[in-house]
């Protein structure tokens, strides 16, 4: 069985065909699926899809790129469906400097409510980071130790260290299958296997030979298969290794 740890299924992408998706995700082995939301519309639909089917599980947070927009009231909302027993994680949340470079301070200050959070609720965070490695990390580090994922990790193999020290998890997706993915294939030898997960960050970053495609869950195998062949290890192996690390991290 194969965990996807990321997934959007709370996409309009997806529509009126998310059952199509969900169902081929299962004849594909995966067993279940974390529906990850980004703002109030989508954490409120993956909190939905979690209460119809008891493999989907919800996270509930604010992307970094909403930060300009979150309020005290939205924080209030936040709060009441983390109490939510379908909700296992904190986020999607983190920082942005690639789409969003003049709410730095905003977008600072919304993680580390998110942070907090976490804490408060003992539920992990689910930590989105772009153009941003090492303010990510200062900001987790005065938090430490933290418990979550680096979602899509996109950072360097050299700070995998210094993520995994603060207590994080390392989660890969369709990059590292691309031709040209020599960074997360560089992070696949060298993260910790205590501390691997796996995901799509589907209807995004579809792996090869599908890349450019709307994504879906069914593919996270090629996501682990390509990391057992860069660890040179089985493709069984991977699977129960993200698979029982993300239970274990999710507490489901």
């Amino acid at each position: 069985m194969l965990i996807d740890t990321h997934t959007h299924l709370n996409s309009h992408k997806y529509g009126e065909h998310v059952d199509d998706v969900i169902n081929r995700a299962r004849a594909a082995d995966v067993g279940v699926m974390i529906v990850v939301g980004y703002d109030k519309e989508t954490n409120k639909k993956a909190i939905e899809l979690a209460e119809r089917h008891p493999f989907l599980y919800a996270t509930v947070g604010y992307h970094p790129t909403e930060a300009k927009h979150i309020t005290d009231p939205d924080f209030r909302l936040l709060e009441r469906q983390l109490a939510h027993e379908r909700v296992v994680g904190v986020g999607e949340c983190g920082l942005d400097f690639y789409w969003d470079k003049d709410h730095i301070d905003q977008q600072v200050a919304v993680l580390n409510k998110q942070i907090e959070l976490s804490k408060r609720f003992d539920k992990p965070l689910v930590i989105h980071m772009r153009d941003a490695s090492e303010a990510t990390y200062n900001v987790l580090a005065e938090h430490a130790p933290v418990k979550g994922i680096m979602h899509s990790y996109s950072g360097s193999a050299e700070m995998v260290p210094l993520f995994t020290e603060l207590g994080l998890h390392i989660s890969l997706a369709g990059p590292v299958t691309f031709h040209n993915g020599h960074k997360p294939k560089a992070v696949a030898k060298v993260v910790p296997l205590d501390r691997l997960l796996i995901e799509t960050d589907s209807p995004y970053l579809s792996p090869h030979p599908f890349r450019g495609k709307t994504n879906e869950p069914a593919r996270v195998k090629l996501v682990a298969e390509e990391i057992a062949r860069l660890r040179d290890m089985s493709y069984s192996d991977i699977a129960k290794i993200t698979t029982d690390n993300a239970k274990a991290l999710f507490r489901i």
